[in-house]
């Protein structure tokens, strides 16, 4: 725990949250900011700045979490689909976000807005070369 990171804060409970999941390793609270009604976070409970930090156990156990959550969402909201991804953008602590989604573009990139909020854009595609290039770098690591 970090003694100035919010979710280790979170987590300890010194901070208040509203608490929809916990066990001995994670913790899921909704968020204060909430792309749409029921949007959730699912942090580990030790710091971890990076999801690929995480060790593979414990983000599969977020997952399988968010997975739980996403099924409870999609009878309580009525919708098709439920995102989930992770950020790091606003707290550096792994955390994965849990999103019912309402609408084509609730968590969507600048990429797919060209033409409008409800117009579902798909970004140019990659040449030949370009996209094997990617895939040999990739598959380097």
């Amino acid at each position: 725990m970090t003694e100035s990171c919010l979710f280790c804060r979170i987590a300890s409970r010194k901070l208040p949250a509203h608490r929809i999941y916990e066990d001995d390793h994670i913790l899921a609270f909704l968020d204060l900011h909430p792309i749409r009604a029921g949007h959730v976070l699912v942090i580990p409970k030790a710091h971890h700045v990076w999801f690929e930090d995480l060790p593979e156990d414990l983000a599969t156990r977020i997952t399988s979490c968010a997975q739980r959550l996403a099924k409870r969402m999609k009878t309580l909201y009525g919708v098709e689909r439920v995102a989930m991804f992770y950020t790091g953008i606003h707290v550096s602590h792994a955390h994965a976000h849990v999103v019912p989604m309402h609408h084509m573009h609730d968590v969507t990139s600048q990429a797919y807005l060209s033409e409008g909020p409800d117009i579902y854009t798909t970004p140019p595609q990659l040449s030949g070369d370009q996209i094997d290039k990617i895939a040999r770098n990739l598959r380097a690591e």
